[in-house]
């Protein structure tokens, strides 16, 4: 089968509209590691309505597209995003007058946040007129459009005496608004310029930097920055405190599987496969950790079916699906390797019989794998081999040094040349 996101505190209270409370939502569970910054967060946008979207849009199976509908009308009364969904997938009940009297009512209610704002600065202070801000920015992320969200975080951004630190908050926020809507190139910018903003405005404390290594971690992987990626998200694995932006189990996801193409075996058993944070939900996501450890048993036979397996779970993820193939094609290439590093020369049966698949399977895939330079090998079609060709490291140390030297030379020769003049 081919396998193809101190001066003074922000309020964190969410505002609700009036006479539309939001129900309550069950508990959830979260894991990792508590943290301060993390509990003071918007739950909005709630990134992990976007993943059951995403997985509506792919037509992933096990989402209850009656349920989606009824929190964008209930608990977000977002009529844009309920049209846009609609207009995507269909299946939206509600009319379109419904969706004009919220649009009404939320209209109404910008008002009478904004008459708080300009009542704040009139007769209360900077702390006041900040909270009003953020009020209006929470709302916007959770009721209107991206583009009326960014913009009042931005406002609330360019307040005067802001510390640092709820800077990079507003930031964060900002990137989850615009990754919630897929505009991962503004969600970007948000993030780097939180990162700039850590590093070299001095802001932030511990566990701001610590939670913007998840948000720059997840930017890595839609960017197809697998070894980024994969250093920030593994570096959070015992620390990872954001559950706004995904779930603990998701973020193990992503850590093993952005992991498996960068580290090497030692590093896999020791960070993936024996760590304790990873074991601890590795029952929830059999498919990735079947993957994982049959590639370091070397069970290649089981490592092509957990591959099978685990395609539909790259599928219904927002942050994997962007870039299914290319997930699917270094899956194939890693083992591969890993398989012909054992030898000098291997018969295509051979190698067959280890994958469990046919011989014209292994020459297809292996053929294009090393006429675009992936693999160093060469099938030998009439013998029915594959014969590695593995470059000399050594010899290819001693030319590089050989020309780094000739280039310093040179420049020695040109500075004592000047010198005597």
């Amino acid at each position: 089968k081919n396998c193809s996101v101190e001066t003074v505190d922000l309020k964190m209270d969410e505002e609700k509209t009036p006479d539309a409370a939001p129900k309550a939502a069950a508990p959830v569970k979260k894991l990792g590691q508590p943290s301060a910054s993390e509990e003071t967060a918007s739950p909005y946008p709630d990134m992990s309505l976007a993943q059951e979207i995403h997985k509506l849009m792919v037509e992933a199976p096990g989402v209850d597209k009656a349920a989606v509908y009824e929190k964008i009308a209930t608990e977000l009364e977002n009529p844009s995003l309920y049209r846009h969904l609609n207009a995507s997938v269909g299946g939206g009940s509600l009319s379109e007058s419904a969706l004009k009297e919220m649009d009404e009512k939320h209209a109404k209610y910008m008002e009478e946040l904004e008459a708080k704002v300009e009542d704040a600065k009139e007769n209360a202070g900077d702390m006041e007129v900040m909270e009003a801000r953020v009020a209006i920015s929470r709302f916007a992320a959770k009721s209107l459009t991206k583009e009326q969200a960014l913009e009042a975080y931005q406002k609330l951004l360019d307040l005067p005496k802001v510390s640092s630190g709820k800077k990079i908050d507003a930031m964060m926020e900002s990137s989850r608004v615009a990754s919630f809507y897929g505009d991962q190139s503004k969600s970007s910018e948000f993030i780097d310029s939180a990162q700039k903003l850590a590093t070299e405005g001095g802001g932030g404390d511990w566990d701001r930097r610590n939670r913007l290594k998840v948000y720059r971690g997840l930017s890595r992987l839609l960017e197809r920055d697998i070894k980024g990626a994969s250093a920030l998200l593994i570096d959070c694995i015992a620390t990872f405190s954001c559950n706004e932006i995904c779930t603990y189990t998701d973020f193990i996801v992503y850590a093993i599987m952005s992991g498996v193409l960068s580290l090497s075996r030692p590093d896999i058993k020791t960070k993936l496969l024996e760590g304790p944070e990873v074991l601890s939900v590795a029952t929830d996501i059999p498919q990735v950790m079947n993957l994982i450890k049959s590639l370091y048993e070397c069970d290649y036979n089981a490592y092509l079916h957990a591959m099978v397996e685990v395609e539909p779970v790259i599928k219904a993820d927002r942050y994997l699906q962007p870039h299914l193939d290319f997930w699917m094609r270094e899956l194939h290439i890693l083992a591969y390797k890993q398989f012909l590093d054992s030898y000098q020369s291997v018969t295509l049966q051979a190698m067959a019989d280890a994958f469990g698949v046919s011989t014209d399977f292994i020459d297809h895939h292996a053929s294009q794998f090393i006429a675009s330079g992936r693999l160093s090998a060469k099938i030998d079609k009439f013998g029915g081999v594959i014969v590695t060709n593995r470059p000399d490291l050594k010899n290819a140390q001693y030319r590089e040094m050989i020309q780094k030297g000739d280039v310093l030379l040179n420049r020695i020769q040109k500075l004592a040349r000047v010198v005597d003049l």
